[in-house]
This record gives structure tokens, C-alpha cells and sequence, in this order.
């Protein structure tokens, strides 16, 4: 990797800063929208660097927005800093060593995207300073993505509606220009009101809301035969009643998550599940109301700026691991089976090397990939704005994200390495773009014919509002 792009000077001016404000938000690992201390972080790091500070963004406490520059393109960058709960992991230890039981850790790397897209948010604002260039920079302080839809509530509030294009990231185990690949999605607790009974003396008098959970479940469970490929439910029980078998369960509540390939097939998928629902209360003689919780919307892709950033990755190279990288990397690597390690290949449509430890390359654009779909709020914003995220390799081949072996790699060195390389393939990018007008141009008319097909509708109903803690 020659450092010949001015911007990335930019970037190693503040390395060390920025890799300190991954660490300590690692430190603090928060869930969605409790990650008061992590944005305070991202705060303090705006100030710092002299980032005009808009708080509260959209009625949410940890979202945080700062601009930097002044009139010309808006180029947005989106952070993130939510951890997940349960995966509580001492960083650099190669087995399961909560450091408390029960606790969050960092199992996607958020503590890696949000201190590398504001590193690359800083970088582009100096090197607009220092060639008086008119243009902004805005960083995103994204809180919830994990399952909170925050960006989703962001843009529903029109906070995206002037900008030009919005740049992301997140750790990988490969690094590659993101796949605009992923389900839309809706979070919706169902909760089913009986009557409570003494289940022994008297049940025929009651009417367990236990019951039509369970019940609806099992439609669920015969639905998933008839639904597409790529669709996907998921449940979790909020409230099943209490702890008490000699009562009849008056109440209870389902979280069913529901994900489609696109957002007219969630809607219709949505409009099943809800009918068996209703199938339940009927069978159970409960009463059944839904409340959306979150929801998100699949990702719509650029090309003109996934080439763009593909040319900016092929100029960097790859992430520059070193030797004691890959002895770290070896060692986790003997706590994943061979289908983990597999998987990464397959995401990238390249044939397996067992000896491989860290990704030593940058993956083609038009690969053929055949891996897993997930879901994200970024989503949302790629609906409002032409949009492209980079996948960086941060940890190694094979690691399962939202896993205990994630977080443990979550303050190596080779993460590092990582985040520093996604801040400058995206400060690059960015860089690029307000370098380039017809870029922008043919980035948005994309956009525009991608919306005359399909338009946008917010996946989550306008009376819903975040569930702030």
C-alpha cells in the first residue's frame, strides 16, 4: 500500500486518536439505544475536531450528526457504535472467557465502523479546509442498528434529504466492495389478551394468551414451507405469561421478526403472518393487537459508486497484516469448524485455502458470491440517497460475526489495521465524489430510475417512535 492519495495522509494524522476511540467504546459496549456513553465519545470527538454538533437527531438521545465544510455536495458517512447483549469476551484471548456473565460485547465490530467512519468524516473536512474546496461532510452517529432501525427513523424524519450520497463500511473476515444484498424486515410484537383461571380448579372458566402464542407460532411454523427462498421469520417470547403453571395465562406477548427480499414482499409476507395471528386469538377465544417495533428496508445498490470504490480499494491494495497478525488469527481460527471458514469464501466466490488466516486481498467487483443475508437500516438510507458501504477485514477468515470469537479480535492489531483501511476507502471515495460532479450526477440518476420502479415507503408507520430507553 503506497501512501500517494493526499487524503490518506489525512487519515494517518489521526490514526492513533481514533483507534483509541474504538477501544474505549469497545470498553463500554452498549444495545440499542442505550449507548449514551459511546456517543458521548462520538461527541466529544466532533467537538474536538471542530465538527458543527446537531444532538438528539431525529428525538434520539445517542444520535448524534456533525458537518463539517460549507455549501456545495453533501457527502454523508455513516457510523455506528451499538454492541449486542450476551457476548461479554475478553479482548485478545483465543476461548470463551466472558469478562461478565451475561453481559454485551461487540460481536459486529460496531466499536471499529463508527471511529472509522468519523476518522474518514475528519479527514475529508481537513483536506477540505486545506484546499478550500466548498463542499460538506457529514458524519452519521447511528445509534440501534441491531435491531432498532434507527437510520430508518432518521431518514423517515427527512434527515437525508439534502444529501448527495452516503458512504458506509463494517468489519469482515474479506475485504470487498458490499454487495448491495440484504432482507427487509419488520420487528412486531404480538400480544394475545385472555382471561385469567385457576388451571386446576376451574381452567374451563379461562382463556390462555400462552396458548395462542404457542398456537400462532405453529401457523408460522406450517407458513415457512410457502414463502420464498430468501424469506425468513423469527420469534422470540417477550411475556409468556408468568412463572406460575397453576394460573391460566391471561397475557402474552410474541416478537415475530419478518424478513423479505424486498419491501412489496414483506408487506405481503407481513399481511400472512397477521392473519394467523388473528387465526389464534380465534382459536383461543383471546383478543390479538400488534404493534410494529422496528423495521427496515432492503438495500438498493449504486453502481457508479460501488466502481468507484472498487477503483479506490484496488489503489490501496490490501488491508497490510503482518506476521503477528496471523499468529493471532491462527489461534482463533482453531475454535471455528471448517464450515465457518468455508463461509467466507463462499461469500466472495473463491475456493477455500485452510491456510489462508487474514484476507491478503481485495475481492473483484462482479464476483460470484453464494452467502447469507442479513438485514440492516442502512438500507433505508440507500432508498433516500445513492449509497455504497465497503466490507473491511478486520478479523480472521472464518470468524462468525455476533459470536464470542468476534469480540475477542475486536481490539487487535489487525482490527486496527482494518479500520484504518475502511476510513481510507472511504474518505477516498468520498473524496472522489465532490472531485467528480458527473460521478454524483450519474450516481443519483441511477438512484432516480431504481425509485420510478419501485418507490419508497417507510417500513415503519409514522406513529411508531423510537423505543428510546
Amino acid at each position: 500500500m503506497q501512501n500517494t492519495n493526499p487524503i490518506w495522509k489525512h487519515v494517518d494524522q489521526h490514526r492513533d486518536s481514533f483507534i483509541e476511540l474504538s477501544d474505549r467504546v469497545f470498553d463500554t459496549p452498549e444495545t440499542l439505544y442505550g449507548e449514551f456513553k459511546s456517543a458521548a465519545e462520538h461527541k466529544r470527538m466532533l467537538e474536538e475536531q471542530g465538527f458543527q454538533i446537531t444532538e438528539n437527531a431525529a428525538g434520539i438521545p445517542t444520535a448524534v450528526i456533525g458537518e463539517a465544510g460549507s455549501k456545495g455536495p453533501v457527502i454523508a458517512i455513516l457510523g455506528e457504535y451499538d454492541a449486542l447483549p450476551y457476548l461479554s469476551q475478553a479482548a485478545g484471548v483465543a476461548e470463551h472467557q466472558p469478562l461478565e456473565e451475561g453481559g454485551n460485547g461487540h460481536g459486529c465490530g460496531h466499536n471499529l465502523l463508527g471511529s472509522a467512519a468519523l476518522l474518514a468524516a475528519t479527514a475529508v473536512k481537513d483536506w477540505l479546509e486545506e484546499n478550500h474546496i466548498k463542499a460538506r461532510v457529514r458524519y452519521y452517529g447511528c445509534p440501534a442498528e441491531e435491531g432498532g432501525a434507527a437510520k430508518t427513523y432518521l431518514v423517515r424524519e427527512g434527515l437525508f434529504d439534502d444529501v448527495d450520497a452516503a458512504i458506509s463500511w463494517h468489519p469482515a473476515t474479506f475485504t470487498a466492495v458490499n454487495e448491495a444484498i440484504s432482507l427487509a424486515n419488520t420487528r412486531i410484537d404480538f400480544t394475545f389478551h385472555g382471561k385469567a383461571a385457576h388451571a386446576a380448579a376451574a381452567p374451563e372458566l379461562g382463556r390462555s394468551g400462552l396458548d395462542a402464542v404457542e398456537l400462532m407460532n405453529i401457523g408460522v411454523n406450517y407458513l415457512r414451507e410457502h414463502i420464498p427462498d430468501n424469506a425468513r421469520v423469527h420469534y422470540a417470547y417477550l411475556d409468556a405469561g408468568g412463572v406460575a403453571p397453576n394460573v391460566v395465562q391471561a397475557k402474552a406477548t410474541v416478537r415475530q421478526l419478518i424478513r423479505a427480499g424486498t419491501l412489496p414482499e414483506l408487506r405481503d409476507l407481513v399481511t400472512r403472518v397477521k392473519k394467523i395471528a388473528d387465526g389464534a386469538a380465534l382459536m383461543t377465544e383471546t383478543k390479538v393487537e400488534s404493534q410494529v417495533f422496528s423495521g427496515v428496508s432492503n438495500l438498493l445498490g449504486n453502481r457508479a459508486l460501488e466502481e468507484a470504490m472498487q477503483s479506490e480499494m484496488d489503489l490501496l491494495g490490501p488491508v497490510p497484516f503482518d506476521e503477528s497478525d496471523t499468529v493471532f488469527a491462527d489461534e482463533i481460527r482453531k475454535t471455528l469448524t471448517p464450515d465457518d471458514i468455508a463461509n467466507t469464501f463462499r461469500r466472495i466466490g473463491q475456493k477455500p485455502d485452510p491456510k489462508l488466516a487474514l484476507c491478503d486481498f481485495v475481492a473483484p467487483l462482479d464476483r460470484q458470491s453464494d452467502g447469507g443475508e442479513g438485514s440492516t437500516d442502512v438500507g433505508d438510507v440507500s432508498w433516500a440517497v445513492p449509497t455504497v458501504q465497503a466490507r473491511v477485514a478486520t478479523c480472521a477468515i472464518g470468524t462468525p460475526f455476533h459470536t464470542w470469537q468476534t469480540v475477542a479480535q475486536g481490539k487487535a492489531p489487525a482490527a486496527h489495521k482494518g479500520m484504518i483501511y475502511a476510513a481510507k476507502v472511504m474518505a477516498a471515495t468520498a473524496t472522489r465524489m465532490i472531485k467528480d460532479p458527473d460521478l454524483i450526477e450519474a450516481a443519483k440518476n441511477q438512484h432516480q430510475a431504481h425509485l420510478a420502479e419501485t418507490p419508497y415507503e417507510c417500513p415503519i408507520p409514522d406513529d411508531v417512535k423510537p423505543p428510546i430507553l
